[in-house]
């Protein structure tokens, strides 16, 4: 759980991961001005790591995917403790992954309707559908969306990305995205519902149109390394 300023969510969160099913949760507290880490600590919640600067969006999931690995986990699921998306898909997401249908799943807010519906702003909205399609223009995928928070993978796809060199901002996301899709990784996605209430993590408008460029310049980078026209390092397995 990537976690920032979420004292008042976390709890509703946390009390809903189905247990035993999940093994061990791993938040990591991205330097929060409220009471997150004092929160998760009265739910015993076993691994917590601390951020003493924030760090960024990116760089808090690289330190929750380090240690997952480093704890051993087969499958990896990323899940916002602002509640903004339900922890009662975590058996589906695992049962596609377990059963080895896909190695990695996406939670679509898009597929079912569920973005409108769950209070998505409208401009928010046409940024995502515009983005997605453009990304699968230019990345030659199918996805509903690319800008989803609900993730699960397998521990071979994240050993086998170099997501240290992503991003440490939100663009982490969609660099992460593109690598699999890369390396070739199957993707399956399930509709889920989402909530957008004022305690929810949110970006601002101008943070939103450079996350949106960002986007826009991981495609195009993705389009060109295919086709061995351009040299990044986010799809080369040479030591950094």
């Amino acid at each position: 759980m990537p976690a920032y300023n979420a004292a008042k969510t976390i709890e509703k969160t946390f009390r809903e991961i189905p247990r035993p099913l999940v093994d061990e949760v791993i938040l990591c507290d991205d330097a929060s001005k409220d009471n997150t880490v004092e929160v998760a600590q009265s739910l015993h919640i076993k691994h917590i790591i601390v951020h003493e600067s924030n760090k960024g969006y990116g760089a808090n999931q690289k330190s929750l995917y380090d240690r997952a690995l480093k704890e051993g986990a087969d499958i990896i699921i990323m899940l916002h403790p602002d509640y903004q998306y339900t922890p009662k898909l975590i058996p589906a997401m695992c049962n596609v992954i377990g059963e080895g249908l896909y190695p990695v799943v996406l939670g679509s807010r898009i597929l079912g309707k569920g973005a409108l519906k769950g209070g998505m702003p409208l401009y928010k909205y046409v940024a995502n559908r515009f983005l997605t399609f453009f990304q699968n223009l230019l990345i030659g995928s199918k996805l509903s969306e690319f800008h989803t928070g609900y993730r699960a993978f397998s521990s071979e796809v994240l050993q086998s990305i170099p997501y240290q060199r992503n991003s440490n901002d939100f663009v982490f996301d969609n660099e992460m995205l593109s690598q699999i899709i890369f390396k070739g990784y199957e993707i399956a996605e399930i509709t889920t519902p989402t909530k957008y209430f004022e305690e929810a993590s949110s970006i601002n408008f101008k943070r939103s149109a450079q996350y949106g460029l960002g986007v826009l310049r991981v495609s195009l980078v993705h389009f060109l390394a295919k086709r061995g026209l351009w040299n990044s390092k986010l799809y080369s397995q040479s030591p950094p």
